[in-house]
């Protein structure tokens, strides 16, 4: 028992000591400038050269990437297919980036630059395990830093994969490290003082742990967490597109998204229709369950036992009536006679007339589960979307304009979707309100979020002007500056 005690100490002393010498060495490239003060072009022309890279080996990635998470296949190939728009657009946005000169007074030349912030964390999750991480790594490595990335240890190949493509690219050594691992890693990395910032996409309870250990080494943080998207669909909505896009946004990756449309807010005139057409939409997605390499399956399983668990926890200890689904798939599935039990699967469930404080209402479930309520005026049907600790994703289903910005500009959430969900694009913010977060993913304010702003005061008078003026404990009498 001491043996193995000791050994057991010993190993996580050696695995502390490889994050402290992984960190050490990013923080050593950042500090030789080999990345960090080369030239905006060369940046630009790296990223371009990794975003071609990346391309060519896709079809690989898409299998590692559903074989490791038990996404389709067809999710897959569709998901990464867009992934180097992210490094081409920021290769791209950095050579728009420009200074400024600030209007400050007196006879003195006030220039602002952006500079990087040096070494930075990036922990990722299993859901989308290279689409979060290249979202993260592209503008930290467009601004100069040196990056850490964390997967999740239930998916990191795919990452890991990126890394050597990187490597292959022209990024130098240690600028873009992976360290896998579970929990203990990210704390061990987080912790370490020479972090100057942390992205995170995590849960909720996890953004706050994190937080508090960005705020306590003064790192800049950013965290996307848990989401509870409420889809609300009005009476004058075109009833197929919207029983389309809620299957779309409460079942596409199983329902394991913080964006996924999990509180669907139905209006009285078309409740019994939509409701009808769903189902029977539902029902189609069920019957074409089946193996995850199958270019024809519709859904996959959750990615673990732990999370099926926790499915069915909830979804049993609803008091609510189960619409559809509501029990684990077993058996074989019709669509290609996979076996069921080789998987965590779960079909699509719907759950009808919950209440606001329901469980199901509050909390994410992460998996194919959506409660249902209905409601008669536009006014309510706001107050449901916004009757929760969450603000990560919206959708709203109309085909009246007016109502449709009205609406979203009073939805509590950072993303809002009209007629269709789960957008999403390189320059677009990404990130929540509320309990799902703070700060931005994408767009000109992950750049910036990723350096810091210089301001370099140039005194441009004369020599006979400086001895004048600014003499502040001259002996003779006169004006002088202060500040």
């Amino acid at each position: 028992m001491v043996k193995r005690s000791m050994s057991k100490t010993q190993l996580r002393e050696n695995h502390c000591a490889h994050i402290s010498s992984a960190i050490s060495q990013a923080d050593s490239a950042f500090q030789s400038g080999v990345w960090s003060k080369s030239s905006v072009i060369h940046r630009s022309k790296t990223l371009s050269r990794l975003a071609r890279i990346l391309e060519e080996r896709l079809p690989d990635l898409a299998v590692i990437e559903s074989q490791q998470t038990g996404r389709p296949i067809r999710e897959m190939k569709t998901q990464l297919g867009r992934l180097p728009e992210w490094l081409d657009y920021f290769a791209a946005l950095i050579r728009t980036q420009q200074g400024f000169v600030a209007p400050t007074q007196g006879n003195l030349l006030n220039y602002v630059t952006r500079v990087p912030l040096g070494v930075v964390a990036q922990i990722t999750p299993f859901n989308h395990p290279l689409l979060i991480g290249i979202k993260k790594i592209a503008p930290a490595l467009a601004a100069g830093n040196s990056v850490i990335v964390k997967p999740s240890e239930l998916a990191p190949i795919s990452v890991l994969e990126f890394a050597e493509m990187a490597t292959e690219a022209g990024i130098p050594p240690h600028v873009l490290s992976v360290l896998p691992g579970g929990a203990s890693t990210g704390k061990e990395i987080v912790s370490s003082p020479l972090i100057r910032k942390i992205d995170v996409t995590a849960g909720t309870p996890t953004g706050r742990a994190i937080g508090s250990i960005a705020g306590q080494n003064l790192a800049s943080y950013v965290a996307e967490l848990g989401g509870k998207a409420p889809i609300v669909v009005f009476d004058d909505a075109d009833v197929e597109s919207a029983v389309n896009g809620v299957a779309f946004s409460a079942f596409v990756a199983s329902g394991q998204t913080c964006v996924s449309g999990t509180r669907l807010i139905v209006q009285d005139g078309i409740y019994d229709s939509f409701m009808k057409r769903f189902i029977e939409k539902v029902q189609s997605i069920t019957k074409r369950i089946g193996d995850p390499l199958n270019p024809l399956s519709t859904m996959g399983p959750v990615v673990s036992r732990s999370a099926l668990e926790r499915v069915i926890r909830m979804v049993s200890n609803s008091p609510r009536k189960v619409a559809f689904g509501g029990e684990r798939l077993t058996g074989a599935s019709p669509l290609d006679g996979y076996d069921y039990s080789k998987g965590y699967f779960y079909p699509p469930t719907i759950i009808d007339n919950v209440e606001t404080e329901d469980e199901l209402w509050q909390e994410e479930v992460f998996g194919p589960v959506l409660v249902v309520k209905r409601f008669k005026e536009e006014s309510v049907g706001l107050r449901l979307a916004n009757e929760c600790k969450y603000g990560l994703g919206a959708g709203i289903w109309t085909s009246d304009l007016s109502r449709a910005h009205r609406v979203s500009a009073g939805i509590e959430a950072g993303l809002c979707w009209v007629n269709t969900h789960h957008r999403n694009d390189p320059s677009s913010p990404w990130g929540g309100m509320k309990q799902s977060g703070i700060g931005r993913e994408n767009g000109v304010e992950a750049l910036e979020s990723y350096s810091q702003s210089k301001s370099v005061i140039v005194n441009v008078s004369s020599v006979e002007e400086m001895r004048e003026k600014d003499d502040w404990f001259a002996e003779r009498s006169g004006e002088r500056r202060y500040g």
